[in-house]
């Protein structure tokens, strides 16, 4: 690649917007996001889904500047800005994951991963981390770029999943789960909004479990149990 088109500069509009796209507001506002690594670009174009700007450590832009502009421990060697609209909104799978105020990104990036491995999609309200924020996007491990991120809705049939109080979750017939954050759980609105409630039992002495522990357990029992498209039970 010839000298000249390499980024030299720390001024560079181009390492500018990745600097920007670190906070949510610029996200938002911009419809972008920033991928970094190379398993995580080329997640994005294995489903097709190509950057609007590509930088690459030694080619395009100088390493240690690339270095300057990430949220990693270890400089990647490429970095990918993509377009919000590219991610997935539907068809929507039967089975799903309903978040209601899940404010921790790594466990929003966690259930966006067990989505992807149990055929689902991921429904997010106000108030949940960003999935295409920089420690969502690790803890997805590449599944940001495959799962439908629907906006918030509640459909029929859902079960809400509950710490305590509920039936157990084997005895419930359900796809779609709604869960809330760990601290507050669901409020009693949401609640009403579901058509049914479960819980996973727990016989030992842990007081409950992890949010994403526990979705990645709910799907794998509606999985397991032959709830969602295309399944018959066992």
């Amino acid at each position: 690649m010839d000298r000249v088109s390499v980024i030299t500069s720390r001024d560079n509009e181009k390492l500018k917007l990745v600097r920007k796209l670190s906070a949510r507001r610029w996200r938002d506002k911009l419809g972008l996001f920033v991928a970094e690594g190379e398993d995580l670009v080329g997640a994005a174009r294995g489903v097709g889904i190509e950057p609007v700007e590509l930088l690459v450590a030694g080619e395009n832009v100088e390493p240690e500047l690339l270095a300057e502009v990430s949220s990693l421990a270890h400089a990647p060697r490429v970095v990918g800005v993509f377009r919000r609209a590219d991610l997935q909104r539907g068809p929507l799978p039967e089975r799903g994951l309903v978040l209601w105020r899940v404010a921790d990104p790594g466990n929003v990036g966690t259930l966006v991963r067990a989505a992807d491995a149990f055929g689902a999609y991921v429904s997010l309200s106000d108030g949940c981390a960003d999935p295409a924020g920089p420690k969502a996007l690790r803890a997805a491990m590449g599944s940001t770029f495959r799962v439908a991120l629907p906006e918030f809705s509640i459909p029929e049939g859902a079960v809400a999943l509950l710490a305590h109080g509920a039936p157990p979750l084997t005895e419930v017939s359900g796809a779609v789960f709604v869960l809330g954050a760990e601290r507050d759980g669901l409020p009693a609105e949401v609640i009403e909004r579901c058509s049914a409630t479960a819980t996973i039992p727990l016989p030992g002495d842990a007081e409950s479990l992890n949010v994403a522990m526990a979705g990645t357990i709910a799907l794998y029992e509606a999985v397991r149990s032959g709830h969602g498209r295309g399944l018959s039970p066992d």
